[in-house]
């Protein structure tokens, strides 16, 4: 789905898929006809667009082989869909039965984090609709935050200093652009705008930068104003945004059999107390091993645990905001909430000027099969029904900014 900025800039709005399981090039095709295109065809659109997950092993086939590539272009392009952007997050297994920390392996101290997104660099630059301007991956903030020390922080930069001589290889043989955002997440080392502005210092920024999700933002307890503020005065562009709304619960304690019935074995819900603000604004996890700092740490157990059930049995004080990524157009029921004020106000700093701040923007609820019982979709059409409001639901927003849906016929 496109839109056109009051500034002139297309703008590309689509779906992150990876919550779908398939690792295979045949189960991707499949689960084209499965959900992308009821999803198209239920909001009316001749074209959408789709945030890609690729796991490793199937990015590796398709960069090796440029016919694959070709026809995989083919299989999106006559039904009506487009890929402007990759998520190269997970690894792979990311729909398993257990994720949890394991998402966050390899990190950017292993070269294998460097191959596989190189793999998707490369695939992407052949995916690309020839009227888009560049592509864009979003990647792990750097690491988990644990064992992290100087020596893990210098492998890290000089993976990054690969991957940006890498990417100018890709442009150099394709002719096409393609960046690679950091995704500050709670409990990485890289959690906060701060740590970001820290951490992310001095890298070549015409070819990295940041892959804001909005609901870790919020997660973090941040003002979006401040924190757009302080990537920019560190002169790190945001390359991609994440739709995205975490859980809210003003009263935890109190609330607390309403949040049990959201804990669940797959994925990590890191919670942060409110009280979380004052460490968000400051930079307790820098590149040295002793850069950590009760005063500045986000991850700090006094207002923050690395899953919902630790944070229940801890009972931190409140609010919460929980990372769990809920669906846009349905907040939970009461008493339980959702940071979509954070969204809003995110989504007016970054596109409600005079021109976009960022131009690829992905809906990514990745949750919907671990959702609470009731709030869970039962078929496949259920939750193409349910992705398809969400996009329905972002472009109304995006629409009450000033931007206007257009339309558009991609080639293969």
């Amino acid at each position: 789905m496109r839109l056109r900025h009051p500034g002139g800039r297309t703008v590309h709005l689509g779906y992150c898929t990876n919550v779908h399981a398939a690792e295979d090039l045949a189960g991707i095709v499949a689960q084209l006809d499965r959900y992308a295109v009821p999803v198209r065809e239920t909001l009316g659109s001749d074209l959408l667009g789709l945030g890609l997950w690729l796991a490793a092993p199937v990015a590796a086939e398709l960069a090796a082989d440029p016919d694959t590539r070709r026809r995989l272009r083919t299989e999106l392009t006559v039904r009506g869909l487009e890929v402007v952007t990759l998520n190269g997050f997970p690894y792979a297994a990311f729909q398993a039965p257990v994720v949890k920390g394991a998402v966050y392996l390899p990190d950017w101290t292993d070269v294998r984090r460097l191959r596989y997104t190189l793999d998707l660099a490369r695939v992407l630059a052949d995916l690309l609709p020839d009227d888009a301007v560049r592509g864009s991956v979003s990647t792990l903030p750097l690491a988990w935050r644990t064992s992290w020390d100087t020596a893990r922080a210098d492998a890290a930069r000089q993976r990054l200093d690969q991957l940006a001589a890498g990417l100018a290889a890709v442009e150099r043989e394709t002719g096409r652009t393609v960046r690679v955002g950091f995704e500050p997440e709670p409990g990485c080392v890289v959690e906060s705008s701060a740590q970001a502005a820290t951490a992310l210092f001095g890298m070549d920024t015409e070819r990295l930068g940041i892959c804001l999700d909005l609901a870790h933002l919020a997660c973090a307890w941040e003002e979006p104003v401040a924190a757009l503020d302080r990537l920019a005065a560190a002169g790190l562009p945001v390359v991609k945004v994440q739709v995205s709304a975490a859980l809210e619960a003003a009263d935890p304690v109190g609330d607390a059999d309403a949040l049990r019935r959201w804990v669940e074995p797959r994925f990590l819900h890191q919670t942060r107390a409110a009280s979380c603000a004052t460490a968000t604004a400051t930079d307790g996890r820098s590149s040295g091993p002793a850069s950590s700092s009760a005063a500045g740490d986000p991850a700090d157990p006094a207002w923050a645990a690395d899953d919902l059930d630790a944070a229940l049995d801890a009972a931190l004080p409140g609010p919460w905001r929980v990372h769990y990524h809920v669906p846009l157009h349905a907040p939970p029921e009461p008493p339980l909430g959702s940071t979509l004020p954070v969204l809003r106000d995110a989504l007016a700093v970054l596109l409600g000027g005079d021109d976009a701040g960022c131009d690829h923007l992905d809906v990514e609820t990745y949750t919907w099969g671990v959702l609470p019982v009731r709030r869970r979709p039962r078929t496949d059409a259920e939750l193409a029904a349910g992705i398809a409001a969400e996009l329905a639901f972002t472009r109304d927003e995006l629409v009450t900014l000033g931007l206007t849906p257009t339309q558009a016929v991609v080639t293969p």
